[in-house]
């Protein structure tokens, strides 16, 4: 024991010695453009750092490194310091490399780099410990949600060195969290993020992730996957007939619901009224024998589960079996209506070709009128009305016009021979004519 601390003096003494030759020679032959430098260095926690003191146009200068403390680590390519991690890396007449494994947060601090030049330079290099946060803790208030709720969810990094950043991500799009960072007794910081979002039935299944960025981690991350649950979705879809229903004939609906949980009941009701007594109801199923005009109406599959309800309707029309809209009509047409005939039934063929191109504003409810994609027709008894109206007016304007023209016939009525009516016999009526024939100025003709 008395050995080593003997030699540890004598070390001590010999450094003290040579430095204070330096220093004379120094003072003796200063020594110009000599530039000193340095880097700082961050290393994670367990790891090795590497400390470089490199001299420009070095004219055999010493170089030493110095602790935190002030104490010599390695003096030329001695240690003095009997710390075991320092080891030497390079040494010459430009640089002095230290490398220090197993770093721990006991080691961070400033280390000077020394040149014993007149005046003697000095540069620092700072090393900073990293240390990583520990698995990523996230936690969900509600396990399972309910589509429409609002949920949180809570994402800890503990006992990091910096303060980590907390990121959430819900499916490829990034949320917006709410951080709060706390510093521990022992210089460590805890970082907890809060989210709070609405969830919808697209939610389902979708991973919502936090991701933890630190410099000493990377792709440090947890997640969580949502399960939400949300009311059925529900659609009808018509088995039979295909187009239009028509009397006599047999009606299949079959109702598909789907949700999560998924439906447990599924209901059929006629919408202001009920289901015809005869109709077979199996689960989803609705099935009506021998349909007649009587059971036209709105048709309404409800599905429900522990979330809610929901239901689609359809439209049932049902027409007359002697009912073809799409053949054409062999009713015969009077001969004097036949260009107004021809004129209404053009426009209703024109009027149909617009319905049949235009876009649809209906209700989405299924209508049985719409026959599946069939064109919608006009029911031929109103066309035959029309048609009997115009045949009427077109008679009574004939009548009509009858008597007038025969209540104003033309007629001519001339005042020649005027008094040949009182001569007593010929030869007296052709004088009589022919002495009115100078007042010819006052003869004139009428025409009514």
């Amino acid at each position: 024991m008395a050995n080593t601390g003997s030699g540890s003096l004598a070390t001590i003494l010999f450094l003290f010695m040579f430095q204070a030759v330096l220093h004379k020679g120094a003072a003796q032959d200063p020594v110009v453009s000599q530039n000193l430098v340095t880097d700082n260095v961050s290393v994670v926690e367990g790891e090795t750092a590497i400390i470089s003191c490199r001299v420009k146009n070095n004219d055999d200068s010493v170089i030493q490194l110095l602790n935190p403390n002030r104490q010599t680590i390695y003096f030329r390519d001695m240690r003095p310091l009997k710390d075991a991690r320092f080891q030497l890396v390079n040494f010459s007449d430009n640089e002095l490399r230290v490398s220090l494994s197993n770093v721990s947060l006991s080691d961070e601090g400033r280390y000077v780099c020394q040149l014993y030049t007149d005046p003697p330079q000095e540069a620092y290099a700072d090393i900073t410990v990293l240390i990583p946060p520990g698995n990523p803790i996230i936690e969900a208030r509600d396990e399972v949600l309910s589509e429409g709720n609002e949920t949180e969810m809570t994402c800890t990094a503990m006992s990091s060195k910096p303060a980590a950043i907390i990121k959430w991500m819900r499916g490829d799009k990034e949320l917006p969290g709410k951080p709060k960072v706390e510093l521990t007794y022992d210089k460590m910081y805890t970082v907890t993020s809060r989210l709070t979002f609405t969830v919808s039935k697209e939610d389902d299944g979708v991973p919502v992730v936090c991701i933890v960025d630190h410099p000493a981690v990377k792709d440090f991350r947890a997640q969580k996957y949502l399960e939400v649950q949300y009311k059925p979705e529900v659609k009808i879809v018509v088995e039979f007939p295909q187009g239009l229903t028509r009397e006599g004939e047999n009606l299949a609906l079959a109702c598909q619901a789907k949700g999560k949980p998924q439906p447990q009941r599924v209901n059929w009701l006629k919408v202001d009224d009920d289901v015809p007594s005869h109709a077979v109801i199996t689960g989803g199923d609705l099935y009506i024998e021998s349909l007649n005009k009587s059971y036209n109406g709105t048709y309404r599959c409800v599905a429900s589960n522990s979330v809610g309800e929901s239901y689609d309707d359809y439209i049932l029309y049902v027409y007359a079996q002697h009912h073809y809209p799409d053949a054409p009509t062999t009713t015969p047409i009077p001969t004097t209506a036949i260009i107004t005939t021809t004129t209404i039934t053009t426009i209703t063929s024109y009027r149909e070709a617009i319905q049949d191109t235009a876009p649809s504003t209906e209700p989405a409810a299924h209508d049985s009128r719409a026959g599946e994609g069939a064109p919608r027709t006009v029911d031929h008894a109103v066309i035959g009305g029309v048609v009997a109206v115009v045949v009427f007016a077109m008679l009574c304007l004939l009548i009509v016009l009858g008597r007038y023209f025969a209540r104003h016939k033309g007629t001519y009525f001339t005042h020649e021979a005027k008094g040949a009516d009182d001569a007593a016999d010929a030869d007296t009526a052709i004088i009589n004519a022919e002495g009115g024939h100078t007042n010819s100025d006052e003869k004139k003709e009428y025409y009514i």
